[in-house]
């Protein structure tokens, strides 16, 4: 399954060292990655996974089938980045089955995102799943915060807790919440998987059972790959290997721009690929820099940084792009199902991929600058009432001027995600791309600071920061809060740039109080 153009076979890439290094991942052998094995021996849950969620297979169907019988018609899943990601591709790749209820995932404090989606439901008729490894995670706590009281004013407020199930890891704060608030189910996962390695978790099987997803099949198919990459196992056979190799050899001919093109077959994989490879390998100023959901432009569009890589169906539109000499990787998937076999290959892949960058792909040691950098943000507002403004920043042509050969722009607008403020930011996309040779990157805040956001701080200076944010016309207060959804999203905004300026980013900043999709349209007509 799968096939590649213009990289040499995994033998040529690793010599003898693919079977000893495969057997040492499953010896928990932390020092193939570092000398300490803090967050490394306890984050290697991921390879077994697939066997241990087979087993409470008939427990999810269950849970998912009374729900169903409740009358409950839509599931509101309330976390960020590994706790959402992963259910979004299998709600947009599968979706739901006829009689289950439909997913949303909401992963956003932008109050117009809270807003559409309560708009959407009728909370009497709605199961919110709040999803934190952690527990503590301050999105989805204040968004539960906020629909609690909402389905208190609809059921009241001693059916309220029925209404809500979790997921998270034992001994958290959540655990504590749901059990004392009467959640429906408190669902614990395996601590020793970190939240993007998660998908294949009570975290992504939840939520997939939820909308009736034959969740038995998707562990079938990651069952699979486990076999072909377990010890005694010939890398040669490997897809996951296969994949190594291409993204190893990669960064050794200074392609790190792996761009991920899966058209109608996956759609939303890229979201999920874009944390794992950036959050894994975005550090100590290395790593693969993820390029999903960029429009696909001739050859011409694309410097000697890039490597493409799609399922089988996209492989046509990679013709331009490897005659021109850029590799390019397919995964052979045809059936959503593949999807199991697809996480647990990547998965194995990136952290492969740490072997050779010699960094740790289960930590993320830049993530919590830009969280301590919101915290005081927000405990600025708490004393002075307002948020402070920050320093002056530069313009996006004045970022752009500063553009060379190998560098990326990162496009990071704290807004309300929506069809037409996509469709404006990847024609933006597409002109810098024309004019400029560089690849672009779109994530939308608050989401990407749980995500790409290791990256933009901790991996390669290549980045152009482009943040923009937006005016809140309707704004929601965060029960139990000294402040707004709005507030909040703007603090998480303020404290990123702030945490991009210490790590010397190069980055500017757009606020618009109007018409975002003109101000973006504009924009790109400037270029």
């Amino acid at each position: 399954m799968g096939c590649t153009v213009g990289f040499p076979e995994i033998q040529d890439t690793f010599g003898g060292d693919a079977q000893d290094t495969q057997s040492r991942i499953w010896d928990s052998d932390y020092t193939l990655w570092k000398d300490d094995p803090a967050e490394i021996t306890n984050r290697l849950g991921w390879l077994n996974v697939p066997a241990e969620m087979m087993d409470v297979v008939p427990d999810l169907e269950q849970f998912a089938a009374e729900v169903a019988g409740r009358g409950i018609t839509n599931v509101v899943l309330l976390g960020m980045g590994g706790s959402s990601l992963g259910p979004e591709v299998l709600r947009q790749a599968i979706g739901n089955a006829s009689g289950y209820p439909e997913l949303t995932v909401l992963d956003s404090t932008v109050p117009a995102a809270i807003v559409s989606v309560r708009d959407r439901i009728d909370p009497a008729k709605t199961l919110f799943l709040v999803s934190s490894k952690s527990g503590g995670t301050i999105e989805p706590l204040s968004l539960y915060r906020y629909f609690r009281n909402e389905v208190a004013d609809a059921v009241g407020a001693g059916n309220a807790g029925s209404h809500f199930a979790a997921v998270t890891d034992p001994g958290t704060p959540l655990q504590a919440l749901g059990e004392a608030a009467g959640f429906a189910r408190v669902f614990l996962a395996n601590p020793d998987i970190g939240g993007r390695y998660s998908v294949l978790s009570h975290f992504g099987m939840v939520p997939a059972a939820l909308m009736g997803v034959d969740i038995r099949r998707l562990l079938e198919s990651a069952l699979a790959m486990r076999e072909s990459i377990s010890p005694g196992a010939d890398p040669a056979e490997s897809t996951a290997w296969s994949f190594a190799a291409n993204m190893v050899s990669a960064l050794r001919a200074g392609r790190d721009k792996l761009t991920i093109a899966t058209g109608s077959t996956l759609p939303g994989f890229g979201l999920w690929a874009e944390q794992l490879l950036a959050e894994s390998t975005g550090k100590e100023g290395k790593g693969v820099i993820p390029i999903a959901t960029e429009p696909l432009l001739g050859s011409d569009a694309y410097g000697p940084d890039r490597i493409f890589v799609g399922p089988d169906r996209v492989a046509g539109a990679f013709e331009s792009l490897i005659a021109a000499g850029h590799p390019a990787h397919t995964d052979g998937i045809s059936d959503p199902y593949d999807l199991g076999m697809l996480f647990l290959g990547w998965e194995f892949a990136t952290a492969v991929t740490g072997v050779e960058l010699k960094i740790n792909p289960f930590d993320q040691p830049d993530v919590q600058a830009a969280k301590d950098a919101t915290d005081a943000v927000l405990a600025d507002y708490a004393r002075d009432g307002s948020l402070a403004p920050l320093e002056s920043a530069s313009s996006l042509p004045e970022l752009l001027s500063q553009a060379r050969e190998g560098d990326y722009l990162a496009i990071m607008p704290f807004a309300a995600e929506t069809d037409e403020s996509t469709r404006a930011f990847n024609k933006l996309r597409r002109r810098v791309m024309g004019k400029y040779r560089i690849a672009t990157t779109l994530g939308y805040g608050p989401r990407f600071l749980h995500s790409t956001g290791q990256l933009h701080k901790g991996g390669p200076n290549s980045i152009l920061a482009f943040q923009v944010t937006t005016g809140h016309p309707v704004d929601l207060d965060v029960p139990e809060a000294p402040y707004s959804f709005g507030t909040l999203v703007d603090a998480q905004a303020n404290g990123d740039f702030q945490a991009l300026q210490s790590a010397g980013r190069r980055a500017a900043r757009l606020h618009v109080d109007g018409d975002l999709v003109a101000a973006i349209d504009a924009l790109a007509q400037a270029i």
